[in-house]
């Protein structure tokens, strides 16, 4: 064993020894301390037995047990925890020092965290770190951020445990400064929640408006995956679809229909409306997730508001084959949204973002990897400043050709009584955007009507704006001209 250790982690969850345990299979020694001294032992003489740990009892140990520059990644709760952590943490470090927070933080978190820390001449890190208890075992995909003049020293650890795709290439790149990580790990949450309510919505209209069972259900979830809609979710709800209980009948008919949620996919919607960026179809998929969990006024409401559904009478086949469609149509729009907000952000905070290259860090290792995301970076590298996913020759044509399919889903689904909150507000999203003309003139004379909040005209200039006295009796002066 090394007499000094790499990299040290804190926080010995399930998460932080999976990680761990990445690292010294790579090759690294790494230093462990956790806040409960009895886990740190626990870990040592057991899945960390005979291998290259060094376990420390103190702030102090363990930091004095790191190689300099001392990397130290916290892998604690976000929020208070991790403030309080950087607190006892930074006495004992040295000039040029590294801390790195590996977990969910919100990246205004992350932002503020970076000028205290550097301003005390330390290095800081927020990353994103996605895949869950096996993707940190055997491969995560890692999006770093925050001091640039870490990123060399970090680089070889991060890119050595990171999952790997092509031709070895690491799903782990540099993003970019202060909070860029966390807000690119966000982002990544939030089209998470947009991809998982999409599939949802496809069994939902499969099992109740096609009537197909379960084991068909498994059938073309399967067949899915060998195609376009190739991905890690698409994958374990063919799995899921497949598993019985102990009575021989579906698991996942038995599991209460009221969804959880850890607050990602909820900043990502309060940061597009922050940011004027609309994310239709990500908000809609957490909105979804809330109407679930209002499971006892759910069943009363059905009682009450109840409606019997014509039936579906068309052709079954043709219909699955146009969910698949949908969803696939509809996913683009998920990354489409996603992007622009990425985009929105990195003027905002004055990002150098490389989205190419963060479609390939989520190419695997992470919830949302999929054969999907290589169109994403194909796209980005005919067009580096490509405006829309939709933009793109390979989207415009695929959506386009699916559109009828998309349509007469969300058609069915209005007509039988299902929700599909997601699939239908990404076709008004595209509808919306391919609108050379929105009833938004009719929105502005209404504002200037009640409020005198002006408006611009088509026969002149953008830039100037007008108001008209509407009823007579205003006068001709209005209010100040702004967006929020």
């Amino acid at each position: 064993m090394n007499n000094l250790a790499d990299i040290g982690l804190i926080g010995l969850a399930v998460m932080g020894e999976n990680l761990v345990l990445n690292m010294e299979s790579k090759g690294f020694t790494v230093a462990v301390f956790n806040r409960s001294i009895e886990k740190v032992d626990k870990f040592v003489k057991g899945r960390g037995k005979g291998k290259n740990f060094i376990g420390a009892h103190s702030m102090e140990e363990f930091i004095k047990s790191i190689k300099r520059p001392r990397k130290v990644m916290m892998l604690v709760k976000a929020g208070k925890p991790v403030d309080e952590l950087i607190e006892q943490i930074l006495p004992h470090l040295e000039p040029g020092d590294i801390v790195i927070d590996g977990g969910n933080s919100h990246f205004p978190d992350t932002i503020r965290r970076a000028a205290y820390v550097e301003g005390k001449e330390f290095l800081y890190i927020g990353t994103g770190v996605s895949g869950g208890e096996e993707g940190a075992l055997t491969g995560p995909s890692i999006m770093p951020g925050g001091s640039v003049k870490a990123w060399e020293h970090v680089k070889p650890v991060f890119q050595a445990i990171a999952a790997k795709v092509d031709n070895g290439t690491p799903c782990c790149d540099w993003v970019g400064e202060n909070g860029a990580g966390h807000f690119v790990k966000m982002v990544h949450n939030g089209i998470e929640y947009g991809d998982m309510q999409l599939i949802n919505e496809a069994y939902h209209m499969m099992k109740d408006v096609v009537g197909l069972n379960y084991d068909e259900m498994h059938q073309t979830f399967a067949e899915w995956n060998k195609g376009e809609l190739d991905s890690y979710l698409i994958e374990i709800t063919r799995d899921i679809l497949a598993f019985r209980d102990e009575d021989g009948k579906p698991l996942v008919e038995k599991i209460l229909d009221t969804a959880g949620q850890k607050g990602t996919g909820k900043w990502t919607g309060i940061e597009a409306l922050n940011l004027g960026i609309p994310l239709t179809l990500i908000v809609e998929a957490v909105f979804a997730r809330s109407l679930s969990s209002f499971k006892e006024e759910r069943v009363k409401a059905s009682a009450i508001l109840s409606r019997k559904a014509p039936g579906f009478k068309g052709d079954k086949k043709a219909l699955v084959n146009d969910i698949r469609d949908a969803l696939y149509a509809a996913k683009i729009v998920s990354y489409a949204q996603g992007y622009s907000l990425m985009r929105g952000a990195a003027v905002e905070y004055k990002w150098n973002l490389n989205y190419g290259g963060i479609a390939l860090m989520w190419r695997g290792g992470c919830i949302i990897r999929s054969a999907f995301l290589g169109k994403i970076k194909e796209a980005f590298d005919r067009n580096p400043g490509l405006e829309n996913l939709l933009l793109d020759p390979y989207f415009t044509s695929t959506v386009l050709k699916a559109q009828e399919g998309w349509r007469r889903v969300v058609a069915a689904a209005v007509e039988q009584g299902i929700p599909v909150p997601a699939m239908s507000s990404a076709l008004a999203y595209f509808d919306g955007y391919r609108s050379s003309r929105l009833p938004a003139n009719l929105l502005q004379a209404q504002r200037d009507y009640f409020g005198a909040h002006t408006y611009e005209r088509t026969d002149k200039p953008r830039g100037e704006f007008f108001h008209t006295n509407w009823t007579g009796r205003g006068g001709e002066t209005a209010s100040s001209t702004y967006n929020v």
